[in-house]
């Protein structure tokens, strides 16, 4: 759990003006481990990108780390909109 953590955090780390208000948190379910990011609400398009290219791409590198079991990854950018 706590490499992809790193991995996400490594990722957008460089994308972001707020680097400090990253925040990770994690929910499971029966065929999820889902990775909930939170961000500063100034930095949300710089990582979703124009039509959502940079936020499909770091969801592809997070997607391929496996995790074990039959479970998969799904990060989840966390908007103030929710």
């Amino acid at each position: 759990m706590t490499s992809i953590d790193g991995l996400i955090n490594k990722i957008i780390s460089p994308l972001v003006d707020y680097p400090k208000d990253i925040e990770i948190s994690h929910n499971e379910s029966d065929r999820f481990m889902e990775y909930h990011l939170r961000l500063n609400a100034d930095d949300i398009g710089r990582i979703i990108g124009k039509h959502g290219h940079v936020i499909q791409t770091i969801r592809t590198i997070v997607y391929s780390v496996p995790i074990g079991g039959q479970k998969k990854a799904r990060l989840i950018v966390d908007d103030e909109k929710q």
